[in-house]
């Protein structure tokens, strides 16, 4: 089994939070299922899973339930004898976004406290947007990933030490021994080829067949260009032509979306294809990257929305739609080939699987920088670049970009391919690719107690 570390968040919550209901979001195919059903079983004696995808398209026993009663009436049918007590049962809804009043339910069935639940959905997203009355105060919903870049290195057999003392001098701002980094760097590039689903991760781990991990990544990829159940067939072939879009668009000098090009017609705008974006997204097939034009912490008070780059959600992925069998493009140093929207892909994926909203910076004079996020620790905005090349000095819109003393930039990183770790008068941070792994989003989420002053006399 995959070590993850969604399973330490999803064990916690089921033994410390009783008084509520985890609905777990996240793209399909990525093991959500899969964690939930072992971790349910570790802890509950009677565990009782209901697909409701398959039972809409197959019996559909609970298409018709609407009050609670009935739904343990159809409950008692489905799952039997195997049923216990609240302290010992749990019922684990999955695709619960089949049935949008199932989640209405969810508070009634939270309150009427029979039993435990857990819920999961690839589109839970757009699914609660649509329901009239979404259970807030009744759940939890957590958003899991595919497997970042530590998580790679834990299937292919490095240590929890090992990994703690790369930590460590990322944290001190050194670089590793060569022989250490010449490892670290290999095992990056086979993340760019396997990327981070779960069945592509487990079958390299088996027998390192290429062959058999670009078939597992065409059939996901196919999963994604097909899956747009809840609309018509217009909506899902523009779903459908944005998503096959995506690599091509990150391959242009501006990456962002030019909305007339999808379906060649100068008149089309954002608003446009909103819905279609919001999919792509919600679904968690994609990832968006919205546009700051002038930015202050905190990022989301700035951000343009109409201006975005979308990101396919894993890499592997992309690098089967870029180079299919021809993985000696990413594996040996070919100066034809131009990495950089891989390596740029792939510093998304991590960041976004760390808890960090993504933004760029966009000024038609001064150029682009690739990311930005918050900067929780200095209440700032930390700027990063990502260059595959020789040429990772050159950086021309971040060094503007810094220098712009309204922007009140602390501290900037270039992540690039090389072992070195320097920073220089500017205050850029040059350090490998790899140690994007150890950027986080927010601060640490184990609770925080404030003192609280007393009350003056």
């Amino acid at each position: 089994m995959l070590q993850r570390k969604f399973t330490t968040e999803l064990s916690r919550f089921l033994q410390e939070e009783p008084d509520k209901i985890m609905l777990v979001n996240g793209a399909r195919q990525i093991g959500k299922s899969y964690l939930i059903r072992y971790v349910s079983q570790q802890l509950f004696a009677h565990y009782i899973e209901i697909n409701l995808q398959e039972d809409k398209d197959g019996p559909r026993t609970f298409a018709n339930v609407h009050s609670v009663q009935d739904f343990y009436v159809q409950l008692g049918i489905f799952a039997g004898n195997e049923l216990g007590s609240r302290e010992d049962t749990i019922i684990f809804l999955d695709e619960i976004q089949a049935y949008p009043h199932l989640l209405t339910m969810l508070k009634f069935l939270n309150q009427d406290a029979r039993y435990r639940y857990i819920a999961s959905g690839s589109q839970l997203g757009i699914a609660l947007k649509m329901t009239p009355s979404t259970p807030m105060g009744s759940v939890a919903i957590k958003q899991m990933y595919p497997l970042d870049f530590e998580e790679f290195l834990w299937a292919m057999g490095a240590n929890s030490e090992s990994i703690s003392a790369i930590r460590s001098q990322f944290e001190k701002r050194e670089m590793l021994n060569e022989s250490l980094h010449e490892y670290v760097m290999r095992m990056f590039r086979f993340d760019l080829i396997v990327g981070g689903m779960p069945e592509a991760v487990n079958q390299f781990v088996q027998d390192q067949n290429i062959t058999k991990v670009r078939a597992i990544q065409q059939d996901i990829i196919e999963l994604y260009r097909v899956d747009a159940s809840q609309y018509d067939e217009e909506r899902k072939l523009k779903i459908r032509t944005i998503y096959d879009l995506i690599p091509s668009l990150l391959e242009n000098k501006k990456k962002r979306v030019v909305y007339r090009d999808i379906e060649h017609n100068k008149n089309k705008r954002y608003e446009h294809y909103e819905e279609e974006f919001e999919y792509l997204t919600a679904s968690g097939v994609a990832m968006a990257v919205r546009a700051i034009s002038n930015p202050h912490f905190p990022l989301k008070e700035s951000e343009q929305k109409n201006l975005l780059k979308l990101y396919i959600n894993d890499v592997g992925l992309l690098t089967y739609l870029l180079y299919k069998m021809n993985v000696n493009a990413i594996l040996e140093d070919i100066k034809s080939i131009n990495l950089g929207t891989v390596y740029e892909s792939a510093v998304a994926q991590e960041l976004h699987a760390h808890g960090c909203p993504l933004f760029y910076y966009d000024n038609k004079k001064l150029g682009e920088v690739d990311f930005i996020i918050d900067d929780y620790t200095n209440l700032s905005i930390l700027p990063i670049e990502v260059k595959s090349g020789k040429d990772y000095y050159v950086h021309s819109a971040l060094d503007k970009f810094i220098s712009n003393k309204d922007y009140s930039v602390k501290d900037a990183i270039v992540l690039c391919n090389k072992r070195e770790v320097k920073t220089d008068k500017d205050g850029v941070t040059y350090m490998p690719v790899y140690y994007s792994m150890f950027i986080q989003g927010n601060n640490s989420t184990d609770d925080m107690i404030l003192s609280l002053p007393k009350m003056p006399v």
